[in-house]
């Protein structure tokens, strides 16, 4: 499958903030939509879909406050960089807490801006890397029977095959061949290439 082109959604409801927002960033070589309300923008965003959010926080209708947590919501993963007039630095600040990468007060530096949003695509890249990665273990997890799992947990949590048997009142000879039917259906080569399987599978 191929990866979409990153995107930089800008959502701000002053058309001259749009026009310039995506000047700069075409100018940068970046990918660029706007969209005048927060609205427009769940409208026409297609889950999934890569980049990152400049996003103005108070707009009319839906704030850019409440569209982070409308995207929160729905569990989508999109670094948002804000953009705030004077008076809502306190409220831009707790966008942060709550996740936002950062936030620019009006009239923008346009150098640092792009600095950040390029390190916004970059943390959204790496994200979606992360996330394949473990859907990925998490498939060849999914291969292994009820049992094979009751081996593999007792495995990674460091017992010896002996133990095992005695655990699930296996013979060691029995244990041994779920170890290796384990290791083949999860590809690993090792016991510590299994433990990683384990642990990329478990973030996602």
């Amino acid at each position: 499958m191929n990866e979409r082109r990153p995107m930089v959604f800008v959502v701000d409801d002053d058309p001259s903030v749009r026009e310039s927002m995506t000047m700069l960033m075409r100018s940068a070589g970046l990918a660029t939509r706007s969209f005048a309300s927060a609205r427009e923008f769940l409208s026409s965003y297609e889950e999934g879909a890569p980049g990152c959010l400049v996003l103005d926080v108070r707009m009319p209708g839906m704030s850019g406050i409440e569209l982070q947590e409308e995207l929160s919501r729905r569990g989508t993963v999109l670094p948002i960089v804000f953009l705030t007039a004077y008076a809502d630095v306190p409220m831009a600040v707790g966008a942060v807490r709550a996740g936002a990468l950062d936030f620019f007060q009006k009239p923008v530096n346009a150098d640092q801006l792009l600095e950040r949003v390029r390190d916004a695509l970059g943390l959204d890249a790496e994200s979606r890397a992360r996330r394949r990665e473990s859907e990925a273990a998490q498939l060849r997890l999914a291969r292994l029977t009820p049992r094979e799992i009751e081996v593999l947990d007792l495995v990674v949590a460091g017992h010896t095959n002996k133990a095992i048997a005695k655990q699930l009142g296996l013979s060691r000879r029995t244990v041994e061949t779920h170890r290796s039917r384990i290791m083949h259906k999860t590809g690993s080569g090792s016991l510590p290439e299994l433990i990683r399987v384990v642990a990329v599978a478990g973030s996602g």
